[in-house]
């Protein structure tokens, strides 16, 4: 198990290259395989990978695509990773994919557990699994300071959890026997700050740096 570290002289060679390689990762399976999944991260960093992919040529119709985390928020919300996917992935060729929705609809994340659980066990090992993080070094919706990390970061995890420790909206995550399992793991950080957040969490435990639990077999990409 190796961590793999690509640096790239700027922002856009990084989505060219990664677009690229998710691709050609979802394509390899897809050669083997009736279907492959792709899971993904909010948040504005990746909006243009997400829009170097959805022009790829792929069998976008066999892939199934879903979000690390999501907040409890419809998908009209300025705040919902969902709403950024389908304006930046979801689109174009892109478009073909089947979409799982980690919002529900429910009054509460706890209660569409046994759904998203029904619905994403499925797709499961992860085909390609894309990651991001923040500075304080948490990963999909699994935060330092967050009662459920320890719960989520354990082997015995259910594969989706309420996340309600959050001073924001109450949230969604997969937890990391979902995610740790993926077949092929990227993590996608830009900046000094994340860099620098990276080598400390190398240092920690995962309870102190979440994305520390997924800092084996991956290839980190990285641009100023």
């Amino acid at each position: 198990m190796t961590l793999e570290f690509v640096e790239y002289p700027d922002r856009e060679m990084l989505a060219m290259a990664l677009a690229n390689r998710l691709v050609g990762e979802l394509a390899q399976h897809l050669r083997v395989s009736d279907s492959a999944s792709l899971c993904v991260p909010g948040g504005t960093t990746p909006a243009p990978v997400y829009e170097m992919l959805s022009g790829s040529e792929l069998e976008w119709p066999r892939v199934t695509v879903f979000l690390n985390d999501e907040r409890w928020v419809d998908g009209d919300h300025p705040r919902s990773n969902s709403r950024l996917l389908h304006r930046h992935l979801l689109r174009d060729k892109a478009q073909a994919a089947r979409y799982i929705d980690l919002y529900t609809g429910d009054a509460t994340p706890e209660q569409a557990v046994p759904t998203l659980t029904e619905t994403l066990v499925p797709h499961l090992p992860i085909t390609v699994l894309l990651l991001g993080m923040g500075a304080d070094m948490h990963t999909a919706s699994l935060f330092p300071a967050a009662s459920e990390t320890v719960m989520a970061l354990a082997g015995d995890a259910p594969p989706v959890m309420a996340i309600n420790s959050v001073k924001d909206e109450p949230r969604i995550t997969l937890t990391a026997p979902a995610l740790r399992n993926a077949l092929n793991t990227h993590l996608l950080i830009t900046g000094a700050d994340k860099r620098e957040a990276l080598e400390r969490a190398q240092k920690l435990d995962p309870t102190e740096a979440p994305i520390r639990e997924f800092l084996g077999d991956i290839t980190v990409h990285w641009a100023e």
